[in-house]
């Protein structure tokens, strides 16, 4: 006697359990149930499944451990590697849980573990009440928040997990715990740089910022103008908590190669305009767009660039300054890359988020630096991947003499393996106890841990 379909059995009593209307069998091709980021991506999943509840999520995490399926969690999709789609594993798309409430007394969002950072910032805008959180509107909120979360703000509030509050969680077992200071306290440090390889967040509570407006804007200059690598690396090394720059290397509409600065500051408007002033005048007198606007629309002047179902490939790199030699290298990649959808963006992490304690989160660098997003970006259709793909390898081995050990877990790739083994810095082993503590057979794959030693 032939023994049972898995698939069909587990597809079979999730329809039963939260109904046939969100339990999806993919078809033979790739269709729009996977909500991916990444086109490029091509895992098949076996099962999709769309919960309203954390019960529902309960349920769905022990029908796939009774079957001996993979699974894997779906928020925004935007892991470039595709993680978030296990090839023949059950998804849990939590797509239909993106309920944001605000409390406007104590600052403080409540967020469904669906939510994208569009919609908590959507939440808080008629209250002037802000969330730290990455450069677009579409990525989750949640998988951001554990994994780092670096983004406009990260000088006056840290990164996006510095600002998490408390994380109600579906372990393994099938479990619902509830993890902040108090509760949960191992896992509550494990899950703010740890990624989702503790269980799923069903639900966070994190901390918002009263900024009613925000003067930004875009800066460019030519790549190869003289000393604006060096001037740049100078003015930074004296900004103050209220003032992010994110800046990095990408093509103007002709296909020439620029330095670019997307400077934001979140204090008084008028005194923001002296000190976004230098970043004007770095090698004579860049090309410049700023002024008094929302954080809302600072996020939403990076969305085009991001646009789903392009094809991506990403490395990552820290960087402590902006050596000659790491100023040559960025020259070096802006000249030679392959597309011109293609850029670097590099993110300003000082202030506030290197003021944390190394050991208070599992997060593994606490000092100033610039993550380096090495970013091959091209059309679907497009008959160069493997070019794209070598052009950012190239990149990411040129700078990695220049660079700090590691790399932002959120973007490592997991054949990445000499980065993955530093990305924890001194964190590494105490994640490692508690990933054994709370998912001893590994049941969550989020993103990349550290080999065990």
């Amino acid at each position: 006697m032939q023994s049972r379909n898995p698939v069909l059995s587990v597809t079979e009593e999730l329809r039963s359990a939260v109904g046939s209307d969100r339990v999806l069998v993919p078809g033979p091709t790739p269709g729009r149930e996977r909500r991916l980021w990444n086109g490029a991506v091509t895992h098949r999943p076996a099962v999709i499944v769309r919960p309203r509840t954390a019960a529902e999520v309960q349920k769905s995490v022990l029908v796939a451990r009774e079957a001996g399926m993979p699974l894997s969690v779906l928020g925004g999709g935007h892991d470039w590697a595709g993680r978030s789609v296990r090839h023949g594993g059950l998804v849990i798309d939590m797509s239909g849980m993106r309920h944001v409430g605000i409390d406007t007394w104590d600052q403080i969002a409540t967020l469904q573990g669906g939510a994208t950072a569009g919609d908590v910032t959507k939440a808080g805008a008629p209250f002037d009440l802000v969330a730290a959180t990455g450069t677009v509107h579409a990525v989750g909120l949640v998988g951001l928040t554990l994994g780092g979360g670096y983004g406009p703000l990260n000088g006056r509030a840290g990164l996006a997990l510095d600002n998490l509050l408390s994380a109600d969680v579906v372990l393994a077992d099938g479990r619902l715990v509830t993890a902040d200071a108090e509760r949960e306290p191992d896992l509550f440090w494990a899950l703010r740089g740890g990624g989702g390889n503790f269980g799923i967040v069903v639900s966070m509570r994190v901390r918002l910022h009263r900024i009613p407006r925000v003067l930004a804007g875009f800066v460019t200059y030519p790549l190869n103008t003289d000393g604006v690598w060096e001037r740049l690396g100078e003015v930074l090394a004296e900004a103050p908590d209220k003032l992010t720059v994110p800046c990095g290397v990408m093509n103007d509409e002709d296909g020439h190669p620029l330095l670019y600065l997307a400077p934001t500051w979140s204090g008084d408007p008028h005194q923001g305009e002296r000190v976004i002033e230098p970043f004007l005048c770095l090698a004579g007198r860049g090309q410049a767009q700023t002024g008094e606007t929302t954080y809302r629309q600072v996020l939403a002047q990076n969305d085009a660039w991001a646009a789903t179902g392009r094809h991506y490939e990403i490395a990552t790199r820290n960087v402590p300054g902006f050596t000659p030699e790491t100023a040559a290298v960025l020259r070096e990649a802006g000249a030679t890359a392959t597309s011109p959808l293609t850029a670097i963006p590099m993110h300003h992490f000082h202030g506030a988020a290197s003021r944390v304690p190394a050991d208070a989160t599992a997060f593994g660098i606490r000092r100033d630096h610039f993550l380096v997003e090495v970013v091959a970006v091209w059309e679907p259709g497009d008959t160069d991947a493997d070019r794209h793909r070598a052009w950012v390898t190239s990149v990411s081995e040129a700078l990695a003499p220049h660079s700090l050990p590691g790399g932002y877990p959120n973007l490592l790739a997991a054949d990445a393996a000499d980065q993955i083994a530093h990305a924890y810095g001194p964190n590494a082993a105490r994640l490692l106890e508690v990933k054994h503590r709370y998912d001893p057979e590994g049941v969550f794959a989020s993103t990349p841990l550290p080999p065990a030693p």
